[in-house]
């Protein structure tokens, strides 16, 4: 074994995870990504924290991170006062994580249904250290701009499966007691650091992040200028050179993977390769001198909501939740009571979906929700809020009064392809009818 291992803390079934979130000004996207996390399936392992860093935020991201947390056991919030840069904000992490597999995720990303587990189960191999997953932009293609995003991360995958990039989303083994708190390029100090210690690295094509790439030609010049700067850095710094350092590897790359199709694609190609070999040269101008750049400025055009990208444009789901017994509600407290806690519970269920949801009080105890982006995810998330108000009391007035709150939710999804499919999430411990019980099963 080599030195600096610790042994793997197992419990009865599989390794347990620490995540970890480092976040700037996330009120955007925190919501869903610590949803799509914490709604993850593993068999390998378990997901036993989830970590936020708020470094120096200066919008709602504390507060929405505290809110989802007084229902969640497993999430921690640590704030950081001041924004010193990712590398101390990852240092944090590492050194409150408490499990033996430790899960980087982007802030403003989101995780395809199995991603934890494709990336959890690797470790089961003692020899890997280190576990990468698949970036895919939500960016439309139909601009240059999306087209140079979606062609530098079909590039990163090909590198990848061959000569293990990681990004976006890693899984390590925590062995790691610190990196430089000067790297602008996290990831691969980490993977420098793994290497270095006798350990695997392992591309998992299955773990699948979707994220958001720059939007305008300054931010994307902006962003692969730092990152190059980073990679020079820490090839001095600690003699790792990351794989897409290569031309070579670049070039092998480009060959065969259909960039150039048809016209449009080959200009809009040619203009990509144009801008990245830009980027290097500023990156190699600002590395020669020494500049710093591990607190860079944010690209505001990766930091919409990601879910909007994630599905077809406009698809939503529709979430109808009711209080159950409203109308005993009514009678005991009086309508305008009612109508009050059916105001509150819709305030309650806005700040669980966060702030990207449309919320609405009708009449009657019902309470309408959209939610955009993935199925699965508001199927979740529209499970663990009925749960979460099983032992909700809301208040009914303003004398004091409190009232036992029960929801129940039908879910519209709406795929890309298909008809609309329909699910009855009932309120806990109630007893279903022969024909609810067939409308809780998920039908067309």
């Amino acid at each position: 074994m080599a030195a600096g291992r610790r042994p793997d803390r197992r419990y009865a079934g599989g390794l347990d995870c620490s995540v970890g979130i480092m976040a700037y000004n996330e009120e955007a996207n925190i919501a869903g990504a610590i949803s799509s996390i914490l709604g993850q399936q593993l068999n390998s392992g378990q997901i036993a924290e989830l970590i936020v860093v708020a470094s120096g935020c200066e919008d709602q991201t504390c507060s929405i991170v505290s809110e989802i947390g007084r229902a969640e056991p497993r999430l921690r919030l640590i704030v950081q006062e001041r924004r010193e840069g990712k590398a101390s904000a990852i240092n944090l992490f590492i050194g409150a994580a408490r499990y033996p597999i430790l899960i980087m995720v982007s802030a403003d990303v989101l995780l395809k249904e199995g991603s934890l587990e494709a990336l959890v189960r690797r470790f089961e191999i003692p020899s890997v250290g280190m576990v990468g997953g698949h970036p895919i932009p939500v960016n439309s293609e139909e601009t240059f701009l999306g087209h140079a995003v979606h062609l530098q991360w079909r590039l990163h995958d090909r590198v990848a499966r061959r000569a293990p990039k990681l990004g976006e989303i890693v899984a390590f083994r925590n062995v790691v007691p610190s990196i430089p708190h000067d790297t602008a390029v996290d990831e691969i100090s980490i993977q420098a650091l793994i290497s270095q210690l006798g350990y695997e690295l392992v591309y998992e094509p299955g773990a699948v992040v979707y994220n958001r790439g720059p939007s305008t030609v300054s931010e994307f010049l902006r962003q692969r200028r730092r990152i190059y700067a980073g990679h020079l850095r820490v090839r001095e710094q600690q003699g790792y050179s990351a794989p897409t350092m290569s031309a070579w590897r670049i070039t092998q790359a480009l060959w065969g993977s259909g960039t150039y199709a048809t016209p449009r694609d080959a200009l809009w190609s040619l203009g990509t390769v144009g801008l990245e070999a830009t980027a290097r040269a500023l990156g190699a101008y600002d590395a020669a001198r020494h500049r710093s750049a591990h607190i860079w400025q944010i690209s505001n055009t990766t930091k919409r909501y990601i879910v909007e990208g994630v599905n077809a444009p406009g698809l939503e789901n529709v979430a109808v939740f009711h209080i159950v017994n409203f109308h005993h509600h009514e009678l005991e407290a009086g309508q305008h009571a009612a109508r009050q806690m059916t105001r509150r519970a819709a305030e309650r269920i806005g700040q669980a979906l966060g702030t990207h949801a449309r919320v609405a009080a009708q009449q009657g105890g019902t309470i309408v929700a959209l939610v955009a982006g993935d199925r699965s995810v508001a199927e979740r998330t529209a499970q663990q809020i009925v749960e979460d108000f099983e032992a909700t009391q809301l208040p009914l007035n303003g004398h004091g009064r409190n009232a036992d709150v029960r929801l129940a939710c039908g879910l519209i999804a709406f795929p890309q392809a298909g008809p609309p499919l329909a699910r009855l999430i009932p309120a806990p411990a109630l007893e279903l009818s022969g024909a609810a019980s067939l409308a809780a099963q998920e039908v067309p």
